[in-house]
């Protein structure tokens, strides 16, 4: 049997934001005041919401607040919808061209050239750039925290749109002191039997060489990595443009068969809005290697 159609539910969304914050701090005077409301007048606008779902969402007891069964089911339910009702919010805004642009980019990439650029063809407009951490452009990109993000490329590509800019090699970063230190360069099998850390998230796709056999400690941030490199712990492949902006302790090596990084210029799939086509062709034109117009 087909599945019977869902009877419509008005909720106001301010009543669902509500209840997610007295939700996680489970005490409705703290919730008061982060929300900058009264406390009866919070208790009030809760058990409205009650009514408008036909459950109860939360107790009170002689041990503080406590979320219901119902509760704990709607709790992360209402916040993608908060998240879902802001991303639409965020789309129609930048369907409009309503708002700031904001641009990101990742550690050692460079958007200025076109930023510039794009800031000059449209003096009008609000345009921003704001660095991302290495695992979070897709991320960003989905959240309408950004419009755009130049980044290499190491994430699912589901739901983006993506233009390479350009390939930029790969280095090997080892401890000073280490046997392939100050080498001229390397291939892939000179360090086969040497850990690589591991990355969390979806963004480090590809990161690591296919087929690497000798996995190292798990890393969130790019000063874990490096700080795992430089005792010794592990060795790591790293972007090129990464050499010269090293901790003294480590060096970098070239290495001679790995595939290069994939710089891109990523949007969400369908992006509409109206600066989106000149910046896509500011990063074309602007958005080069180093030393490739040498």
């Amino acid at each position: 049997m087909p599945d019977s159609p869902v009877p419509p539910v008005d909720l106001e969304l301010r009543l669902v934001r509500y209840f997610t914050v007295v939700a996680e701090e489970l005490h409705f005077g703290r919730a008061a005041d982060a929300l900058h409301l009264a406390q009866p007048s919070l208790s009030r606008q809760i058990r409205r919401l009650e009514r408008q779902l036909g459950a109860r969402l939360l107790e009170r007891g002689p041990r503080g607040t406590r979320l219901t069964g119902a509760g704990e089911v709607f709790l992360p339910q209402a916040r993608e919808l908060l998240r879902t009702a802001g991303r639409a919010a965020a789309s129609a805004r930048s369907a409009a061209g309503e708002g700031p642009y904001t641009v990101g980019f990742t550690t050692h990439t460079i958007v200025t050239p076109a930023v510039r650029e794009l800031r000059h063809r449209h003096p009008e407009a609000d345009v921003r750039a704001l660095h991302l951490d290495w695992n979070d452009p897709r991320e960003a990109l989905l959240d309408h925290r950004v419009d755009v993000v130049v980044t290499r490329f190491l994430f699912a590509a589901d739901g983006l749109d993506v233009t390479v800019l350009h390939d930029e090699p790969r280095v090997l970063l080892v401890p000073l002191g280490h046997r392939l230190a100050g080498k001229e360069s390397v291939t892939l099998a000179d360090f086969s039997d040497e850990p690589l850390p591991r990355f969390t998230g979806a963004d480090r796709i590809g990161a690591n060489p296919p087929g690497h056999t000798r996995p190292g400690p798990v890393v969130e941030t790019l000063e874990d990595k490096l700080e795992l490199v430089a005792s010794g712990e592990v060795v790591s492949l790293a972007p090129a443009g990464f050499a010269g902006h090293l901790r003294p302790d480590i060096a970098a090596v070239p290495v001679e068969d790995a595939d290069p990084l994939q710089v891109v210029l990523a949007a969400r799939a369908g992006h509409r809005h109206p600066l989106f086509p000149a910046f896509h062709h500011a990063a074309l034109t602007h958005l080069i290697p180093v030393g490739a117009a040498c």
